[in-house]
Order: C-alpha cells, then sequence, then structure tokens
C-alpha cells in the first residue's frame, strides 16, 4: 500500500480469496492518468486475476506502473490491447471526461471494462455508454473506492444486509479529501474535464447511500458546490454537499470537500454515519483521529449492545473476484450494471442542480 497521506496513490491490498488459477482470467491496464489504476490492479490480482499488458502514451507513466507491476508486457499502441484475444477486461484510470469514449472502445472489442470513478462526465456521455453496454453484452464496471475497497465500509454493507439495524432510515456521508494542490495535474483543475467535485467525488457516496439504503432511485432536494479558497484555481471546486430522498423514503446527506488539513496522518476522515429501525453504525474508515491510522472501525449499536469492531484487512475485499466471476459467467453479483449507471446518474444530476443554484439559474 502506497502512503496513507496520498489519496490519489492510495491502493489497498488484501490476502484475498483466489477466485481463479493463474492465466484463467487476463486483464490489461491503458491510460494512467490518476493513481487509482493501481488499487484497481491490486483488487483484481488479489482475486487472483492476471495482469498481462499495460498502455499508456507516457513513457513515464509506464515506467511508474512497472515498478509497481514488475513483469507486466508494455503495449505499443491502445489498438493492440483491444485485439489481444487473451485480454478479457480492460481496467482505466484515464482523465474523467475520456472515461466514456474509452470504454466504449473497450467494449465494442468484445471486452469486459473497469474504469475509475467517476464513469462519467456529462449525461449525454452516459445514455451513449447504456447504448453500448446493451449493444455489446459487456460490462461497464465502475471502481467506487470508498466502499468496494475499504474494509469497515464493506462490512457495513454485510452487517445491514443481514439486518443488524433493521431498515435504513438515513446515510450520512461524510467525504473530505486532501487537495496536494502542487501534485495534481492540470486537468484536476479543469472542470470540462473532471465534470466536478460532485460528479467526482460524489458519485463514491451515492453509491454508498444506494447499497446500504436499498435504494433504486432517489429525488433530489438540495445540491451546492464552491470554491472557497483556491481564486488561482477558478476550475476547482473546494466544497460540495447534496441531500436526497430515496425511493423507499430513506434520506441521504453528503459533504465533499478537499479540506483535509495537513496535520490529519491519512489523506481524509471519511465517516459514515448510518441510522436504522433497529440500530447504528458509524465508519471511521481511514483514521481514529489522535488515536489509531492506518484504521478502517465501524461502531455498531444494536438493541443488546455497543460494538467497536476493528475491520481493518479483514474483510479481503470479496467485491472484486465477484466482479472476475461476473465477467466469466455474465452474472451480475458485485454490483448489476443498473446500479452502476444510477450512481454516476445521480451525481451528475445533483452536480448540475448545484451548477444552476451557482449561477443563479
Amino acid at each position: 500500500m502506497t502512503s496513507i497521506g496520498d489519496g490519489a496513490n492510495y491502493a489497498p491490498s488484501s490476502d484475498a480469496e483466489k477466485v481463479v488459477e493463474p492465466g484463467e482470467f487476463v486483464f490489461a491496464a491503458a491510460f494512467l492518468d490518476h493513481g487509482h489504476i493501481n488499487g484497481q490492479c491490486n483488487g483484481l490480482t488479489d482475486a487472483g486475476a492476471t495482469l498481462k499488458t499495460v498502455f499508456d502514451p507516457d513513457p513515464e507513466k509506464v515506467a511508474g506502473f512497472l515498478q509497481r507491476f514488475p513483469g507486466t508486457q508494455v503495449a505499443n499502441s491502445f489498438a493492440d490491447i483491444l485485439s489481444d484475444p487473451d485480454v478479457k477486461l480492460v481496467c482505466s484510470a484515464a482523465i474523467p471526461n475520456l472515461r466514456a469514449g474509452i470504454g466504449m472502445q473497450v467494449m465494442e472489442s468484445g471486452k469486459d471494462y473497469f474504469t475509475d470513478k467517476s464513469p462519467f462526465t456529462t449525461l449525454a456521455q452516459l445514455e451513449q455508454v447504456k447504448k453500448c453496454t446493451a449493444t455489446t453484452a459487456q460490462k461497464y464496471a465502475v471502481y467506487y473506492a470508498e466502499r468496494l475497497h475499504n474494509d469497515a465500509a464493506w462490512r457495513a454493507g454485510e452487517l445491514i444486509a443481514e439486518g443488524a439495524i433493521g431498515r435504513v432510515l438515513q446515510v450520512l456521508n461524510l467525504a473530505p479529501h486532501r487537495l496536494a494542490k502542487t501534485t495534481r495535474p492540470e486537468w484536476f483543475f479543469d472542470k470540462a474535464q473532471y465534470g466536478g467535485i460532485i460528479t467526482d467525488i460524489g458519485s463514491h457516496q451515492l453509491e454508498q447511500f444506494l447499497t446500504y439504503a436499498n435504494c433504486v432511485d432517489a429525488t433530489l432536494n438540495f445540491a451546492r458546490v464552491e470554491n472557497f479558497s483556491h481564486p488561482d484555481k477558478p476550475g476547482l471546486e473546494d466544497f460540495g454537499e447534496m441531500s436526497l430522498t430515496g425511493d423507499n423514503g430513506a434520506s441521504f446527506y453528503s459533504r465533499v470537500d478537499w479540506y483535509t488539513p495537513d496535520g490529519l496522518r491519512t489523506w481524509g476522515d471519511g465517516r459514515t454515519f448510518i441510522v436504522g429501525t433497529e440500530g447504528s453504525i458509524e465508519l471511521r474508515k481511514y483514521i481514529d483521529p489522535a488515536r489509531e491510522a492506518p484504521t478502517s472501525k465501524l461502531f455498531l449499536v444494536d438493541n443488546n449492545s455497543e460494538h467497536e469492531i476493528e475491520c481493518l484487512n479483514n474483510t479481503g475485499f470479496p467485491f472484486f473476484g465477484q466482479l472476475i466471476l461476473d465477467c466469466i459467467n455474465k452474472t451480475e453479483h458485485a454490483m448489476t450494471q443498473a446500479h452502476v449507471f444510477k450512481a454516476a446518474e445521480l451525481s451528475m444530476q445533483a452536480q448540475l442542480l448545484a451548477d444552476s443554484a451557482r449561477l443563479g439559474g
């Protein structure tokens, strides 16, 4: 794992259950613009997948990738990956506004696609990809890492599914991140390329809400974005918030921001608070401030007692093995395609609402 203070390159790994034998499920990595590509590849290889090939037009990015994944073959072009019959899935962390176009190329070549979030920057891209998945029957999977690659967040979903806190009434999600402005690429500050803070970070949070509250859809109540402190980067949004109501009546509020102070040992103090009819859960996903770091703690209060559960390194991140098997068997146990799309759709709708309010529309 890379430094817990660097969110852009945070790349969890685990002693996951291997769901395939070496060479049974082969994948490639392409377009390495965000460090999340390392977490994506860790998750897949931890679950037994074989990383064969990498491509990026920037040799420096490829060289850095090979340091983390030595022995990976370097493709001469993206077309070489698309034409390789061994490769069943392509994972990518391209500049966000390019992710949909790359994904359609992958699916049209007969391969499944696994992109970093946010998977789209516009609703038009979403509609194009929906049509492409329908015609190709390939998967457009998304690395919603704040649930899929976090032990406490994953365990919370298991407990809720087991009925530990009854029916979920509200999810409150706080997602501060460290800006690290001097290390970010230029596209990070160009809203046309990253889509806005709610489109970007907010897609993580909405995916968690839909999962924990067992919602298929939701209605927007409120959304806001601001650039409070960075006039030198006018394309940056450093603060966002939103409120939604799920189709089953569950309530959701989230704050996303780039205000993690330098004194925090991790890149962000991500918290989730979940209220149910029979109990409540608090997640301290990455740090227990002034106590432990790294950590991934879950606090459960039910009708019997109070429980503090250390989840770090205890789940094996089952999503990745489930995704591999879904690709092989054409099933949807890891995450349904409808759920993938809905989390992104709601985040972009919330972004549009916030943009309209900011412009006085």
